[in-house]
């Protein structure tokens, strides 16, 4: 982005405060005219040079106050795509424009929530859109008021990233956290944004389709610099809390790094952001923040905007030349010339000096491009370097460990000689295998030694490298102040690399020290070693004085082993009888065991008799019970088809009551299975679960078949088959259950399948009520009688201030009838409100005798369809009254028709009509309260009448009546007269047939859309019946039936109730 940042002195000059106004007043035109056309309902992305002008205009008065006060103006609940390309123009301002805008913004956080929560309750497409943007710039301007030291633009240094972070823990998880958030409102917009095109099966190149990816460029810069930060603060609470804690924070940013991995790659194929933005490309896979090694090896990702092409339009007249005087001309000339330069063909050495700056620049931007390059490469290669030095560093390790565990080895080998005095031999080849490791650890150490140089060498080559680096950066760091800024970064990281090379030298050094102290105390133990042998060779001739003295005992001991032999002989002798005896009690004593061996297989045999009578009567006990589900289910399916079965009705409620305990008992079903099958020997569980799992099965198929023949025809063709492949698949398990070999593996995932499919169409036929919990259904009453009541209250005061202005404004025949038709239309509004307060103090009286122990709120719950009828009713009666009112407010100001408010009083009829009949359901017969309700719903009938009746006459009294004077025609004339008022005539009725026609369709689809789905053809006062069933169908609860509509002529007062239409707001 070009801008001129000093502006010459001369020109300041000239500026007087004429001068400064005409500059004031162009700016906001300018503004203006740029807001119009960024924001606009055009389904085309917002053009840059409209949105660069509007970003100049908040550096220009340090601040977005004129860009809100023309925001505010806009009609965004009229349009999603404005709304959606003013959030769009809001992000780049934020991003871009001035310091100050985020406080701007922040006093009208409560305008972007009201257009973001308007456009989420709406199903529009580009509305959901401005839902999901509307939060995500609440949450941008929330984390940068919070954390001021980040820009809106999110480009920080790591200097600052450290900075804000700081030494707290808590601060750098919360501060984590935070970023996580940031980031999720950013992937959500881009994921509704994709999956619409998905949906929509949209090319990158149509203007519809590079509305909505337009935004997506200012969310993919948020993006890189997101998760280059959450990446650095991830590391960095890694090395300060343990793993287990932040096992959630991975799991989050491994789900952020693929979401924004897939989007990366999408927004990469597609041709419209290949022209205006350069995409990062993030690595295969996410950093291991296990390893703190592999923040080295993390890149971060950078977006490039290529500069803009210029656009072939022609610029916009933002003075209006003809208009103004000369005076004022010559002002806003020198303001345009100011902000924008001399016109066309006109140059000075202002021009000539700004294109050789721009040349200059863009010299400067090409070589520190370049340098970045160059140095990035230096970066790498040195990483490299580090990353192969920590490799022989990591080998060195592994060698001296096992220097190490060879030193240990030594020093057991030395304690097992300390011990072994006694051998000899041994002792020497002891000591012969220690010299051989003594010599091979001495190999070692040289071969560190060798490595240690070779260390030292590379060290002294990075130092040399590094002063070359610095020099080239010396050089460069003169020609701006980015390049300095590059140049102190990788001063810091040579630094750095300095700094690790160094220590690791020095624990190079340490190790190697270590290892030569080692090697002394190895030597100095070898010499213990030979001295040890020099005392086991003095021990050795002691021995073999030794070993003379035992051959002298051997001797005397023969002697005395010659005389014990002889004793044995004797004793051997008594030993063989006596082994005789023992032999022929052991054969009586094997006998006896053979005997009791039989007796013990024959129980044993009679055990496992009886053992497998008790499988085979439990499994025979098994199949009875199989048997007879078999035939409950097969009767419940063959009632599919019974004729006789067609009269039974049941409602979606109990068929999912039904469905849900069918359910269960699949889940009981499995239990008693898995019993069964671990023990055998018991069936209890197994059958008991069987029978109870035939029984609700049953029922569910009746109760779903029964439901079926009140549904529409597609929700019934789909609940009997549903119906009949439940009891399918509940016979094939049946059958599985039959057989030993496939009894094991049985499974009823298909009957809960099945089932499940039975409650899922038994919801999806549950007439549609309001979007309230049953727990608020009470609160919700009462608030809705209330606001009803102030409805009213408001639409009669308003009333009174209709016939205040009608007495000032109006006289005579107008003022007589706006008169009239007032006082009939406060009378029905008083009469309303007598029925509201009357049907409160009715409904009381419904809830204390009916609800008993319970609490009331328990009561509207169990009673919840007459609840949403209650409620449905008063918002009608609400409504109505708020329609009257406009429309008397209409008629009295001549802007409106007389049958607008014939039609609302029909319609104010009709919903109390409905309130009086919902509140009926459950009132006493005798009730006293129920017989004021009754007399009030006349009351209200007749002023309804009355409103009626004097608009009609106070239509007839102000409409002209021309007199029809046909003395002056000829018979001819007549005749074409006749014909042309006959074709008039026939053009109005085929009008008004079609109008009753839209008048019908109207209010089929108000019924479709409120939960009624009756057939337009039926009868009056019967339900509807499905073309392809005939089966019956009853109106669900709280649902009024659609009776045939009476034309407007047929609508007479003695009528009492008319038709009620149920209005969901």
């Amino acid at each position: 982005m070009n801008t001129i940042k000093n502006v010459p002195a001369r020109v300041l000059s000239r500026r007087t405060g004429h001068s400064l106004e005409a500059e004031r007043e162009q700016f906001d035109k300018t503004q203006a005219i740029s807001i119009s056309k960024a924001i606009n309902t055009q389904e085309a992305p917002v053009k840059e040079k409209h949105a660069r002008r509007i970003i100049l205009g908040t550096h220009h008065e340090k601040g977005a106050f004129t860009f809100w006060s023309y925001a505010i103006g806009l009609p965004l609940p009229s349009s999603s795509i404005l709304s959606w390309k003013f959030c769009h123009v809001l992000h780049k301002v934020l991003r871009d424009g001035h310091r100050n805008v985020l406080q701007d913004c922040q006093r009208y956080r409560s305008n972007i929530r009201e257009t973001g929560d308007l456009w989420g309750h709406l199903h529009d497409r580009y509305g959901q859109l401005v839902n999901i943007y509307t939060k995500l710039l609440l949450t941008k301007i929330s984390f940068h008021l919070k954390h001021p030291e980040f820009p809106p633009g999110l480009e920080v240094t790591d200097e600052v990233l450290e900075k804000a972070a700081g030494t707290d823990v808590n601060n750098i998880f919360q501060l984590t956290v935070e970023m996580f958030d940031y980031m999720d409102c950013e992937l959500r917009l881009t994921e509704s944004v994709l999956r619409q095109l998905n949906t929509a099966m949209a090319v990158s190149q149509m203007s519809s389709v590079q509305c909505r990816l337009a935004p997506l460029i200012q969310v993919i810069q948020d993006c890189s610099h997101l998760y280059h930060y959450t990446v650095k603060l991830m590391f960095k609470l890694h090395s300060c809390l343990p793993a287990d804690t932040l096992q959630g924070h991975r799991d989050r940013f491994h789900e952020q790094f693929r979401s924004l991995k897939n989007f990366f790659k999408r927004a990469s194929d597609m041709l419209y952001f290949k022209r205006l933005i350069q995409i990062p490309r993030l690595p295969e896979s996410p950093p291991n923040f296990l390893r703190a090694s592999a923040l080295a090896e993390h890149v971060k990702p950078v977006v490039v905007i290529p500069e803009e092409a210029p656009e072939d339009e022609e610029p916009e007249n933002l003075i209006e030349i003809s208009t103004a005087p000369p005076v004022e001309q010559q002002n806003v000339s020198d303001v345009f010339e100011q902000t924008f330069g001399p016109p066309n063909g006109v140059r000075d050495d202002r021009d000539l000096q700004i294109e050789n700056l721009k040349k200059e620049v863009d010299m400067l931007r090409a070589e520190l491009e370049k340098m970045k390059l160059e140095a990035q490469r230096y970066i790498t290669q040195l990483k490299a370097q580090i990353n192969s030095l920590e490799a022989e560093l990591e080998e060195q390790r592994k060698q001296k460990q096992k220097a190490l565990v060879d030193n240990e080895q030594l020093r057991d080998e030395v304690e097992r000689l300390q011990r072994a005095q006694l051998e000899n031999s041994r002792t020497q080849g002891l000591y012969v295998d220690a010299e051989k490791k003594a010599s091979a650890t001495e190999l070692r150490y040289s071969k560190l030694k060798e490595k240690h140089s070779e260390l030292i060498n590379t060290h002294a080559e990075l130092l040399r490298k590094n002063a070359d680096t610095a020099k080239q950066l010396t050089v460069t760091q003169q020609s701006q102040e980015e390049v300095a800024r590059v140049k102190e970064q990788l001063a810091f990281q040579m630094e750095q690399v300095k700094r690790e090379s160094e220590m690791k030298l020095e624990d190079q050094t340490l190790q190697m020290e270590q290892l030569k102290r080692e090697l002394e105390a190895k030597k100095d133990e070898l010499t213990q070693i030979q001295s040890s042998l020099s005392h086991s060779k003095q021990a050795g001739s002691e021995l073999h004085s030794q070993v003379e003295a035992l051959h002298a005992e051997k001797d005397s001991l023969r002697k005395s082993v010659s005389e014990k032999e002889c004793e044995l002989l004797s004793i051997k002798g008594l030993i063989q009888e006596k082994e005789l005896l023992l032999n022929q009690e052991a054969e009586k004593n094997a006998k006896e065991i053979r005997e009791l061996q039989g007796k013990l297989m024959e129980k044993k045999n009679q055990e496992q008799s009886l053992q497998q009578k008790l499988l085979d009567d439990q499994f025979g006990m098994l199949q009875g019970t199989v048997k007879e589900a078999e035939y409950i289910i097969q009767d419940a399916v063959a009632k599919l088809d019974d004729p006789l079965h067609i009269r039974c009705t049941s409602s979606p409620d109990y068929l999912i009551s039904r469905a849900q305990a069918a359910l269960e008992s699949v889940n009981s079903l499995e239990n008693g299975h898995a019993q069964y099958v671990t023990n055998m020997t018991d069936a209890t569980g197994l059958v008991a679960a069987l029978a109870q799992f035939a029984h609700l099965t049953a029922d569910s198929i009746v109760n779903g078949s029964a439901t079926s023949h009140m549904a529409p025809t597609d929700h019934a063709d789909k609940l009997t088959d549903t119906c009949r492949d439940c009891g399918q698949q509940s016979l094939e398990y049946l059958n599985e259950l039959k057989d030993k070999q496939l009894l094991q593996q049985a499974n009823p995932k298909d009957v809960r399948r099945a089932l499940q499919g039975i409650l899922q169409l038994g919801q999806e036929l549950r007439p549609k009520s309001l979007d309230i919990k049953q727990e608020e259904l009470g609160d919700m009453v009462d608030k809705e009688m209330a606001s009803t009541s102030a409805a009213i209250e408001d639409a009669v005061r308003r009333i009174e201030e209709m016939m205040n202005q009608a007495r000032n404004k109006s006289s005579g025949v107008k003022l007589e009838v706006n008169e009239r038709i007032l006082n009939s239309c406060t009378d029905l509004m008083k009469a309303i409100r007598l029925l509201v307060m009357t049907s409160t103090h009715l409904q009381k009286e419904i809830v204390e005798s009916g609800r008993g122990a319970a609490t009331t709120q328990e009561f509207y719950a169990k009673n919840s369809r007459w609840t949403e009828g209650l409620i449905s009713a008063s918002k009608a009666v609400g409504w109505g009254a708020t329609q009257l009112v406009e429309s008397a407010d209409r008629v009295v100001l001549h802007t409106g028709k007389y049958e607008e408010l014939i039609v609302c009083s029909h319609e104010i009829a009709a919903s109390t009509a409905q309130l009086v009949a919902a509140s009926k359901v459950k009132a006493d017969k005798n009730s006293r309260n129920l017989g004021k309700l009754q007399e009030c719903s006349r009351n209200v009938n007749e002023m309804a009448a009355n409103v009626v009746a004097s608009t009609k006459s106070g239509q007839e009294q102000i409409e002209d009546k021309d007199t029809m004077d046909f003395s002056g025609m000829s018979l001819i004339k007549l005749k074409k007269e006749e014909m042309e008022t006959q074709v008039k005539v026939l053009e109005l009725e085929k009008k008004l047939e079609n109008e009753r026609i839209r008048l019908g369709e109207l209010r089929k689809k108000h019924y479709a859309l409120a939960g009624v789905c009756e057939d337009p053809d039926e009868g009056e006062g019967k339900p509807a019946v499905t073309p392809k069933r005939g089966v019956l169908k009853k109106p669900p609860l709280a649902q009024k039936p659609a009776f045939p509509l009476k034309q407007d002529c047929e609508l007479e007062q003695q009528d009492g109730i008319f038709q009620a239409h149920i209005i969901n707001f």
